[in-house]
């Protein structure tokens, strides 16, 4: 077992307080909660957020690919019909409120995000939503990790999402899937 230290994530009972914390009526507040669905289905690093652009979403077959992921590496991953329709939402209100841009995520007059920016908004909603856990836009990338290994049982499919080279950086996330293998060993023909 490595040293490395085992990332906080979010339940799924937080992810839904997160989400539902926002007010859509507002264009921060739409892209904000946007931001957070997308970290959330498909585990982008915050480089990989700030840098989208619309011409790497195929809105039709779901397909996104990043472009110069960590490494230099392009990656494809695939968003759900629920994430789909949300950016479709969202591409047509900044286009409404901005015109064309290239970017996913804008500021208000269209301009790229900064890091800092994000990981302020993140924090700040967390705060809001009442989650306690110290929390970034990584801990967003932990919870998608951790859900997409629960769910699959797969370390080679979550390593190919995130995109990481070596395999024992994924590694950390079994300890979700340890824990519960030991609850249901320990509860098994009691």
């Amino acid at each position: 077992m490595s040293n490395k230290k085992i990332p906080e994530f979010l339940t799924k009972e937080e992810q839904e307080q997160l989400i539902n914390i926002f007010n859509v009526r507002y264009f921060n507040s739409h892209r904000n909660k946007m931001m957070i669905q997308l970290f959330l289905a498909v585990g982008l690093r915050l480089s990989e957020m700030i840098n989208l652009k619309w011409q790497d979403i195929n809105l039709l077959t779901g397909q996104l690919k990043v472009v110069d992921g960590k490494g230099s590496k392009d990656r494809i991953l695939w968003l759900g019909e629920n994430t789909l329709q949300l950016l479709q939402d969202w591409k047509q209100r900044q286009g409404e409120q901005l015109g064309k841009v290239s970017h996913v995520f804008t500021n208000r007059t269209g301009k790229q995000l900064v890091d800092r920016d994000v990981r302020e908004m993140v924090v700040n909603y967390a705060g809001k939503a009442g989650i306690t856990k110290t929390i970034s836009p990584h801990t967003l990338r932990h919870s998608f990790a951790t859900d997409l290994l629960r769910d699959t049982k797969n370390i080679r499919l979550v390593q190919k999402a995130l995109g990481h080279s070596d395999l024992s950086t994924t590694m950390i996330y079994t300890h979700i899937v340890d824990d519960e293998y030991e609850d249901a060993l320990k509860s098994f023909r009691i």
